[in-house]
Protein backbone atom coordinates (compact mmCIF):
# COMPACT_ATOMS: atom_id res chain seq x y z
CA UNK A 1 0.00 0.00 0.00
CA UNK A 2 1.36 3.44 -0.92
CA UNK A 3 2.24 6.06 1.67
CA UNK A 4 -0.36 8.35 0.10
CA UNK A 5 -3.14 5.80 0.67
CA UNK A 6 -1.99 5.20 4.27
CA UNK A 7 -1.92 8.95 4.96
CA UNK A 8 -5.44 9.30 3.59
CA UNK A 9 -6.65 6.35 5.69
CA UNK A 10 -5.10 7.79 8.86
CA UNK A 11 -6.76 11.15 8.18
CA UNK A 12 -10.15 9.59 7.43
CA UNK A 13 -10.28 7.29 10.45
CA UNK A 14 -8.84 9.90 12.81
CA UNK A 15 -11.58 12.35 11.80
CA UNK A 16 -14.22 9.65 12.25
CA UNK A 17 -13.07 9.02 15.83
CA UNK A 18 -12.84 12.74 16.53
CA UNK A 19 -16.31 13.45 15.16
CA UNK A 20 -17.77 10.74 17.40
CA UNK A 21 -16.11 12.10 20.53
CA UNK A 22 -13.55 9.33 20.97
CA UNK A 23 -10.75 11.88 20.99
CA UNK A 24 -10.67 15.63 21.45
CA UNK A 25 -8.37 18.64 21.34
CA UNK A 26 -4.86 17.53 20.45
CA UNK A 27 -5.07 14.25 22.40
CA UNK A 28 -4.47 10.81 20.95
CA UNK A 29 -2.21 9.54 18.19
CA UNK A 30 -2.08 6.95 15.42
CA UNK A 31 0.78 5.16 13.67
CA UNK A 32 0.98 2.75 10.75
CA UNK A 33 3.89 0.54 9.72
CA UNK A 34 5.19 1.07 6.17
CA UNK A 35 7.73 -0.81 4.07
CA UNK A 36 10.50 1.51 5.23
CA UNK A 37 9.39 2.73 8.66
CA UNK A 38 6.28 4.34 10.12
CA UNK A 39 3.79 7.12 9.53
CA UNK A 40 2.59 8.85 12.71
CA UNK A 41 0.28 11.70 13.59
CA UNK A 42 2.26 14.84 14.49
CA UNK A 43 2.64 16.24 17.97
CA UNK A 44 0.12 18.93 18.87
CA UNK A 45 -2.17 18.00 15.98
CA UNK A 46 -5.90 17.37 16.25
CA UNK A 47 -7.35 14.20 14.81
CA UNK A 48 -10.31 16.20 13.58
CA UNK A 49 -8.31 18.16 11.03
CA UNK A 50 -5.16 16.32 10.00
CA UNK A 51 -3.27 17.37 6.89
CA UNK A 52 -2.16 14.07 5.29
CA UNK A 53 0.88 15.71 3.69
CA UNK A 54 2.18 16.80 7.12
CA UNK A 55 1.87 13.41 8.85
CA UNK A 56 5.26 12.44 10.30
CA UNK A 57 7.46 9.91 8.54
CA UNK A 58 9.96 7.85 10.57
CA UNK A 59 12.52 5.40 9.26
CA UNK A 60 12.98 1.83 10.49
CA UNK A 61 15.18 2.99 13.36
CA UNK A 62 12.67 5.59 14.57
CA UNK A 63 14.41 8.66 13.16
CA UNK A 64 12.14 11.48 11.99
CA UNK A 65 12.82 12.01 8.29
CA UNK A 66 9.93 14.14 6.96
CA UNK A 67 6.65 15.83 7.81
CA UNK A 68 5.87 17.58 11.08
CA UNK A 69 7.50 16.46 14.32
CA UNK A 70 5.91 13.16 15.43
CA UNK A 71 3.78 12.62 18.51
CA UNK A 72 5.51 12.97 21.86
CA UNK A 73 4.33 9.43 22.59
CA UNK A 74 6.25 7.85 19.71
CA UNK A 75 8.00 5.60 22.20
CA UNK A 76 4.70 3.89 23.10
CA UNK A 77 4.14 3.00 19.47
CA UNK A 78 7.71 1.80 18.89
CA UNK A 79 7.50 -0.41 22.00
CA UNK A 80 4.40 -2.12 20.61
CA UNK A 81 5.94 -2.65 17.16
CA UNK A 82 9.20 -4.03 18.51
CA UNK A 83 7.50 -6.49 20.86
CA UNK A 84 4.78 -7.48 18.37
CA UNK A 85 6.37 -7.89 14.90
CA UNK A 86 2.98 -8.70 13.34
CA UNK A 87 1.62 -5.27 14.30
CA UNK A 88 0.62 -3.06 11.38
CA UNK A 89 -0.85 -0.11 13.27
CA UNK A 90 -1.20 1.34 16.78
CA UNK A 91 -3.91 3.63 18.17
CA UNK A 92 -3.59 5.54 21.44
CA UNK A 93 -6.52 7.59 22.73
CA UNK A 94 -7.54 9.49 25.86
CA UNK A 95 -11.12 8.30 25.33
CA UNK A 96 -13.41 9.27 28.20
CA UNK A 97 -14.79 5.95 29.43
CA UNK A 98 -11.53 4.04 29.06
CA UNK A 99 -9.69 6.75 30.98
CA UNK A 100 -12.42 6.72 33.65
CA UNK A 101 -11.95 2.99 34.14
CA UNK A 102 -8.16 3.46 34.30
CA UNK A 103 -8.68 5.77 37.31
CA UNK A 104 -10.74 3.32 39.39
CA UNK A 105 -9.09 2.01 42.53
CA UNK A 106 -10.70 -1.45 42.63
CA UNK A 107 -10.02 -2.85 39.15
CA UNK A 108 -7.95 -5.97 38.49
CA UNK A 109 -4.58 -4.78 37.10
CA UNK A 110 -4.09 -8.10 35.32
CA UNK A 111 -7.38 -7.80 33.43
CA UNK A 112 -9.16 -4.48 33.82
CA UNK A 113 -12.51 -5.26 32.16
CA UNK A 114 -14.66 -8.38 32.60
CA UNK A 115 -15.96 -10.32 29.57
CA UNK A 116 -19.17 -8.35 29.05
CA UNK A 117 -19.67 -9.08 25.35
CA UNK A 118 -18.42 -11.60 22.83
CA UNK A 119 -16.99 -8.89 20.57
CA UNK A 120 -14.89 -7.45 23.39
CA UNK A 121 -13.40 -10.87 24.11
CA UNK A 122 -12.65 -11.44 20.42
CA UNK A 123 -11.19 -8.00 19.72
CA UNK A 124 -9.38 -7.31 23.02
CA UNK A 125 -9.24 -10.49 25.11
CA UNK A 126 -7.48 -9.49 28.32
CA UNK A 127 -6.53 -5.90 29.16
CA UNK A 128 -3.75 -5.30 31.71
CA UNK A 129 -3.29 -1.99 33.51
CA UNK A 130 0.08 -0.29 33.09
CA UNK A 131 1.06 1.61 36.29
CA UNK A 132 0.95 5.39 36.17
CA UNK A 133 3.93 7.31 34.82
CA UNK A 134 4.02 11.00 33.86
CA UNK A 135 3.49 11.72 30.14
CA UNK A 136 6.74 11.38 28.23
CA UNK A 137 8.42 9.27 30.93
CA UNK A 138 10.56 6.62 29.22
CA UNK A 139 9.75 4.21 32.05
CA UNK A 140 6.25 4.16 30.62
CA UNK A 141 7.61 2.69 27.38
CA UNK A 142 9.51 0.09 29.40
CA UNK A 143 6.33 -0.88 31.26
CA UNK A 144 4.36 -1.14 28.01
CA UNK A 145 7.13 -3.19 26.43
CA UNK A 146 7.00 -5.70 29.30
CA UNK A 147 3.30 -6.35 28.62
CA UNK A 148 3.18 -5.97 24.84
CA UNK A 149 4.53 -9.39 23.93
CA UNK A 150 1.50 -11.04 25.57
CA UNK A 151 -1.15 -8.36 25.02
CA UNK A 152 -2.05 -6.34 21.92
CA UNK A 153 -3.99 -3.85 24.06
CA UNK A 154 -3.04 -2.23 27.36
CA UNK A 155 -4.62 0.47 29.51
CA UNK A 156 -2.35 3.18 30.90
CA UNK A 157 -3.37 4.17 34.43
CA UNK A 158 -4.97 7.65 34.55
CA UNK A 159 -4.14 8.05 30.87
CA UNK A 160 -5.84 5.83 28.26
CA UNK A 161 -5.60 2.76 26.00
CA UNK A 162 -2.86 1.70 23.60
CA UNK A 163 -4.09 -0.82 21.03
CA UNK A 164 -2.16 -2.64 18.31
CA UNK A 165 -3.70 -4.31 15.27
CA UNK A 166 -2.63 -6.14 12.13
CA UNK A 167 -4.04 -3.24 10.13
CA UNK A 168 -5.14 0.32 10.85
CA UNK A 169 -8.79 -0.73 10.64
CA UNK A 170 -8.20 -3.59 13.09
CA UNK A 171 -6.53 -1.26 15.60
CA UNK A 172 -9.27 1.39 15.29
CA UNK A 173 -12.13 -1.10 15.59
CA UNK A 174 -10.55 -2.79 18.61
CA UNK A 175 -10.04 0.60 20.28
CA UNK A 176 -13.67 1.49 19.66
CA UNK A 177 -14.81 -1.86 21.09
CA UNK A 178 -12.67 -1.24 24.18
CA UNK A 179 -14.18 2.21 24.69
CA UNK A 180 -17.74 0.92 24.30
CA UNK A 181 -17.05 -1.91 26.77
CA UNK A 182 -15.59 0.57 29.27
CA UNK A 183 -18.81 2.58 28.93
CA UNK A 184 -20.91 -0.54 29.53
CA UNK A 185 -18.76 -1.48 32.52
CA UNK A 186 -19.35 1.91 34.13
CA UNK A 187 -23.08 1.74 33.42
CA UNK A 188 -23.32 -1.73 34.98
CA UNK A 189 -20.87 -1.19 37.83
CA UNK A 190 -23.49 -0.98 40.57
CA UNK A 191 -25.84 -3.53 39.03
CA UNK A 192 -25.93 -7.29 39.39
CA UNK A 193 -24.47 -8.32 36.05
CA UNK A 194 -24.29 -11.56 34.05
CA UNK A 195 -20.82 -11.66 32.49
CA UNK A 196 -19.68 -14.33 30.04
CA UNK A 197 -18.45 -17.42 31.86
CA UNK A 198 -14.75 -18.40 31.74
CA UNK A 199 -15.75 -21.29 29.44
CA UNK A 200 -17.62 -18.99 27.09
CA UNK A 201 -14.72 -16.54 26.98
CA UNK A 202 -12.20 -19.33 26.36
CA UNK A 203 -14.25 -20.65 23.46
CA UNK A 204 -14.29 -17.18 21.87
CA UNK A 205 -10.53 -16.76 22.27
CA UNK A 206 -9.87 -20.11 20.62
Amino acid sequence: MSDTKIRDDITRLAKSMYDRGLTFGSSGNISVRTDDGWLMTPTGSTMGNLDPTRISKLDNTGNHISGDKPTKETFLHIAMYEERPQTGAVVHLHSTHSVAVSCLADIDPKNVLPPITAYYVMKIGTLPLVPYFPPGDLDLAKAVREMASNHHAVLLANHGPVVAGKSLEDAVYATEELEETAKLFLLLKDEKTRFLTPEQAAALRS
